[in-house]
This record gives C-alpha cells, structure tokens and sequence, in this order.
C-alpha cells in the first residue's frame, strides 16, 4: 500500500520531493504563495495543489483517509536569528503552527514532520520550542527535535534546519541513527553545469558539461535530460566590479573602500554580503542569494537558478515557477530535499 503525505505551508516542494525520493506520495499540498504553488503543481502532477490560505482550508473535504505523515514548516521569518525586527511574539507568522496542529488533529496521521528555521529552538529563551512539543504531546504523539545541518546527509551547503518528529504508536524517532555522508563541496555538486554564464545569461535549455562520475551527480541527473534554467541576475557593472575584488570564501571586506561609498555604514553589514563561495567546501546558506550578493566561486557573476537548486538539493528536472525574484526566493526558502529524505529514509525503517 503506497504511503501518503499531506505538506503544509508547502512552498515549492522541498520536502515532498524528500518525500518522493523515499516512495512516499504526496496527495495534498497547501501554499499561500501563487508561484510557489505553481510550482509544486508543476513537478507534482498528481497532487491536489490548494492555492490558499491555510486558515480556509478543512482537511476533511479533500478524502483524505489516514495519511501516513503530515509534513511541512509554518512561515519562519519571525523566528530567524538573522531577523532583528520582528524577532518576537507579536510577529503574526510566529502563530500559524496553529494551523499545523488544526491539521495534525483532523487527519490524525501516523506520523509528522515539523521544520524550521534554527533559530525558532532559540526563540523566547527555547520556551516556544517546548511549548509547541508539549502540544504535540497532547494530542497523543511521541516526540523528539534536533538541530541537523543539511551538508551531514548529502546536500552541498552547510546549512541549520529545526525538525520535530512524532509519532502515534509511541516511537521515540532516533536523530542520532540517521545515516552521515562525507560532504559535498560545490566544486564536486557544480562541476558538470555550465560554465562561463555571462552577468545577465539567460539561457533555458544548455548541455551538461560531463558524464555524471559521483553518486550526487547521478540522483541529481536522474529524470533530467539537460541543466534547465540557467538564468543568472542581471548586475550593474560596479557591482561585477566589486565581485572581482573578492577571493574564494571572502566577503565585502575584500572590496576596497572607494568602491563602496554608497554604503552609508559598513561597520554593521552581514559577513554574507558579497560572499564568494569556496569551491573546496559546502556552500555557505542559500536563502535569499541574489540580495545578498551570492558569488560564483570562479566567475565574477551571482549563482544560476539551476546551481542555486543544485546547492539545495533540488534535482535537475524540477521546474520553478514565476518572476525570477520569486523562484530565487522558492528556492532559498525550501528545506533542502535531500535532508528530507534522510529523514523520511529512517522513519520508513520502523
């Protein structure tokens, strides 16, 4: 019998491509963002995508019976570390794990999974972070929450993820038994992409530069025929020549004064601003990598769509959907599918 999801606060999909990498179908999807739906509906043919806000949606009109897990991660800006605005109890986002719960209770499924950002372990002194378990708790699931970093379980790019597991029938899910894989650097996770894109390139369709010669490689590769969508932001010439200043694993420090005089501080910029990627390691965080000026590691250009997707996990033959802003965004906001997978790989185990 084949095992369903119900993903929530879906976004693009990344954690129901996890999903699907492990056997397990995803039947509903709901996401507020139209793009973002459009393009889960794009590389999920068979899911009933909902275009909603989730505060509108009743579970039971979708027959649904016993999904075997409910996945997905209530919007996380309010909770990240890297938020100093509204970093708090009053942002609004910081309360729609309501509507996780309203699902978990209707569809009662044997398990779910719940992300986010690190930072919302953290939040309001880890009060939040226990609250919410205790809550699970209570409508009869067994719990367990940790930290993992994505570049442990075969994403190239070291980046934080909170996830709380539960269970119905008492099992406590082990984090600590998930397979680690060495790590992947993003020369080894970009090396048959192409190369040479020029500032601005927007090229939909090019060749592989090599035989796939890796495990990575090969899962990524394996419905994708050729690299689609390798479409690079379109930068003014003293932002390029500002990337040309900067060495492998620097940042804007490496940019010599005079080119920065528009900045009216730099005492508080972010030491991800301007940062070239090491081609030796993971990737740093892909989340909103055209703003911060996320550069190539050999060329003086930011990251394609298609190496963004590659850092995160996503294989080649998902497509994004909207404006170019917005699938950038899609695919920084998603929870890398490869951790997922990891994770679905030892529930399926029990």
């Amino acid at each position: 019998m084949k095992k369903t999801a119900v993903d929530i606060f879906s976004g693009a999909g990344g954690l129901s491509i996890g999903a699907e990498m492990s056997g397990i179908e995803t039947v509903l999807a709901v996401e507020y963002d139209k793009y973002a739906a459009d393009s889960f509906r794009q590389n999920h043919k068979e899911t009933n995508v909902q275009n909603k806000d989730i505060r509108n949606v009743n579970p039971l009109e979708y027959d649904i019976k016993n999904p075997f897990i409910l996945i997905g991660g209530p919007p996380c800006q309010g909770f990240s570390i890297s938020n100093t605005k509204t970093r708090n109890l009053d942002n609004p986002n910081n309360w729609m794990f309501k509507e996780y719960f309203r699902f978990l209770e209707k569809l009662e499924p044997e398990w779910f999974l719940f992300e986010n950002v690190e930072g919302f372990k953290s939040f309001d002194n880890g009060n939040f972070a226990k609250n919410i378990e205790n809550e699970f708790k209570a409508l009869g699931y067994t719990t367990n929450s940790k930290v993992l970093c994505a570049a442990d379980f075969g994403v190239p790019q070291k980046r934080n993820r909170f996830f709380i597991v539960g269970n119905r029938n008492g099992i406590t899910f082990d984090f600590d038994s998930m397979k680690k894989t060495p790590h992947i650097t993003v020369e080894e996770a970009l090396s048959d992409l192409p190369k040479n894109l020029a500032n601005g390139e927007k090229r939909e369709i090019c060749k592989y530069t090599k035989n796939p010669d890796t495990q990575f490689l090969k899962l990524m590769r394996k419905k994708s025929k050729a690299p689609t969508q390798n479409i690079v932001t379109k930068n003014k010439e003293y932002i390029i020549d500002r990337y040309k200043h900067i060495e492998q694993g620097n940042n804007w420090q490496s940019i010599p004064p005079e080119l920065m005089l528009n900045y009216k501080d730099t005492k508080n910029m972010h030491s991800g601003i301007y940062r070239r990627l090491d081609s030796k390691k993971p990737s740093v965080v892909i989340a909103n990598y055209r703003k911060s000026m996320l550069i190539h590691p050999d060329e003086h250009r930011g990251l394609s769509l298609r190496e963004a997707a590659r850092l995160q996990s996503f294989p080649d033959h998902i497509i994004f959907q909207g404006p170019l802003g917005y699938k950038q965004q899609q695919i920084g906001n998603a929870v890398p599918p490869l951790l997922a997978k990891a994770i679905f790989d030892r529930i399926l185990k029990y």
